[in-house]
């Protein structure tokens, strides 16, 4: 169907913009400070030249920035914008015929083949009216530059002379400027980015519970507690503390230690079952502190350069205020008893999750919005959400957007082991980071597929995977058998192949592998259900992880995942990857048997290291500070797991000053 806007005159063609996600249903996600790339296939009928631009402003401000598009090949056309505040950005792309860079194009073409002065001056006359055009459409400065070169054009001067003016680029950039765009196409729809804050990004985080940090066996720990580990935590290297539910725990059908059925007496419950006589999703467990002792953490945590995380779980067990209150919020059986959480044939008596269809929904959406609004007030800026989908994504959307208006600051990272297309929609819907399929990828071929497909557009333009090697829930199987390298090689690879990871900290440090039973991902002696002391020891992983945690402040390359490459090793247990920004190029290479040395020749890619004609580079080993000088793209690598599993080299390229001294970048 023609639309009664078209204009027959208009002959651009505007079309496959990026960045752009579902036609733009929903925006792309960038952080401050970014560059976003645009690039979009523009053409138009003939072999008339094309100028385009993009026009990109902050959501709310009524003037359009332009930047120019260059054109990169088949018709593709590319240009760069920054966004510097948190919030949303629009961008669209317009682009008309150029009628007077056709001509130049045209003109110079003339003067190569040798036409004749008659003929050059009855071309210049023909620019000297689009000059003419111009100045009346320019304002007063460009004006009286455009009227300079327009009496150069109309002097008595030498040909040569007039044609070095019209291929001035000072006349080149006020003819774009001034150009004639009544004609001009755009784009019909203004594409959306949202900009999050760096952590966004690149984050590390470390998962623990507070209850468990007593320096003493069979105490309760406090924020007190928690915040005499902070030191610690901070010389490891991690800015985020995530702390499951920290509310009160209800006592009806409390479930016992490795998730018993019935609890005995002392048993202090799954924080998950959130709601106590105490209070709800708005309150504290009395035993962690006070409501000053939480603010109080929070301040502390900032002092170490760190924040923390709250696990925002949307449920409530039988105890939960909002029971008694709100029963319209419940789904009922029909022997008027609350539905309780089932996932047959297991059964969670002491969790009743919440009725999303109830006929008070509106009233439900708001108070559980309201919930984030509370912590949000209370100083906290990140938040790890419980299964957000196995609740409507509809309602993500509204919650989402409504807090980040508010607080275009806060992080929120999605607890959603499910299948692709809902993860992938909740992170459409506003969630800042995911979990991922990390913990049960583990052959090279199953980690370059994954990797390639979240590191890459579509699909990196709005979800942001967080790798976690574990979590109290999940115990893979190959860290139940592969010992101490098992652990150091999948720490290695979380928080080298993405930007944002984490791990559930105190398991992780001391390698804890034991399963509940055989075929299990449970812990025994699970933390979630039972109060657990870890003692100090020097047989852990701690000083690996502040190695590696240190190795990605210090290096920007891990810090993103665009410029994640992959590159061919020769023996399949073996895997090579990079990431590079700017002149900081990494390179790592991994040994995926944690039980047997393997050696192998690894192939760069040299074009995406930047390495293309360099003779040989120096690679520095950041674990082990050993230094390597390689030739060309193959190169030996040989790694024992019961020494260290992995290089994480970084490239020193050779450079040559004037006086023929030679040192590496």
């Amino acid at each position: 169907m023609v639309r009664a806007e078209l204009d027959g005159r208009s002959r651009v063609i505007i079309e496959a913009p990026s960045p752009i996600v579902d036609g733009g249903t929903y925006p792309a996600k960038r952080v401050a400070g970014d560059l976003v790339l645009v690039e979009a296939d523009i053409f138009a009928d003939g072999h008339d030249l094309i100028s385009a631009v993009v026009l990109h402003r902050r959501d709310g401000e009524k003037n359009w920035t332009e930047t120019r598009m260059r054109p990169l090949v088949n018709d593709r056309w590319q240009a760069a914008f920054p966004v510097r505040e948190l919030g949303f950005y629009r961008f669209t792309i317009e682009a008309w015929i150029d009628h007077f860079l056709t001509w130049r194009r045209d003109l110079e073409k003339r003067v190569e083949g040798g036409a004749s002065d008659e003929d050059l001056r009855v071309q210049l006359l023909i620019g000297l009216e689009y000059l003419r055009a111009a100045a009346k459409r320019a304002g007063a400065r460009d004006r009286r530059k455009l009227e300079s070169f327009i009496t150069g054009l109309e002097s008595d001067d030498p040909i040569e002379d007039k044609l070095a003016d019209v291929a001035s680029e000072d006349l080149l950039a006020l003819m774009h400027r001034n150009a004639e765009r009544s004609f001009a196409a755009r784009y019909d729809d203004e594409l959306l980015i949202e900009v999050d804050r760096p952590r966004a990004a690149y984050s590390t985080w470390y998962e623990f519970f507070p209850r468990s940090t007593a320096a003493e066996q069979g105490r309760h720990g406090t924020f007190r507690d928690v915040e005499a580990q902070l030191p610690r935590l901070a010389r490891m290297g991690f800015d985020v503390l995530y702390m499951p539910p920290i509310h009160p725990i209800g006592t009806t059908f409390r479930k016992g230690k490795n998730n018993k059925v019935s609890a005995e007496a002392d048993d202090v419950g799954s924080p998950w079952a959130i709601g106590g006589t105490e209070g709800g999703h708005k309150s504290i467990h009395p035993q962690l502190g006070t409501m000053e002792d939480f603010e109080r953490l929070v301040e502390a945590a900032k002092r170490h350069g760190m924040e923390l995380a709250l696990d925002i779980a949307f449920q409530a067990s039988p105890d939960h205020p909002y029971v008694k209150e709100h029963p319209e919020w419940f789904r009922k059986r029909p022997d008027g008893t609350v539905q309780y959480a089932e996932n047959p044939p297991k059964k969670y008596q002491d969790i009743y999750p919440f009725h999303f269809e109830s006929e008070a929904w509106r009233a439900l959406w708001e108070e559980l919005r309201d919930v984030f609004r509370f912590w949000a007030g209370k100083g906290v800026r990140v938040f790890r959400v419980d299964n957000p989908h196995t609740k409507p994504l509809p309602f993500w959307e509204w919650t989402l957007r409504e807090l980040k208006r508010e607080w275009p600051d806060l992080v929120f990272l999605a607890e959603a082991f499910t299948r692709p297309k809902i993860m992938y929609r909740l992170a459409k819907a506003g969630f800042t980071q995911s979990y991922t399929y990390f913990a049960w990828r583990n052959t090279k071929a199953e980690l370059t597929e994954y990797f390639e497909e979240i590191a890459r557009p579509p699909v990196s333009d709005f979800f942001r995977p967080n790798a976690w090697p574990n979590t109290p829930d999940i115990l893979p199987e190959f860290l139940q058998h592969g010992g101490r390298a098992a652990f150091a090689q999948r720490l290695v690879l979380a928080a080298t192949l993405s930007a944002n990871y984490g791990i559930y900290g105190p398991a992780y440090e001391r390698y804890e592998h034991l399963p509940r039973e055989h075929g299990s991902e449970e812990y025994l002696n699970s933390e979630k259900y039972e109060l657990r002391h870890w003692p100090e020891t020097d047989d852990d992983l701690s000083d690996l992880i502040a190695a590696i945690n240190r190795i990605r402040r210090e290096n920007p390359a891990l810090q993103q995942n665009a410029t994640l490459r992959f590159h061919p090793t020769d023996n399949d247990q073996l895997i090579c990857y990079s990431k590079s920004a700017g002149d900081n190029v990494v390179v790592v290479v991994v040994n995926l048997d944690p039980h047997n040395a393997h050696t192998g020749w690894v192939t760069l890619d040299l074009e995406a290291l930047q390495l293309n004609g360099i003779r040989s580079f120096q690679v520095h080993d950041l674990l082990s500070g050993a230094r390597h000088t390689w030739d060309g793209a193959r190169n030996f690598a040989r790694l024992d797991p019961n020494v260290v599993p992995a290089h994480i080299f970084r490239i020193r390229r050779r450079v040559r000053t004037e006086r023929d001294f030679e040192y590496f970048l």
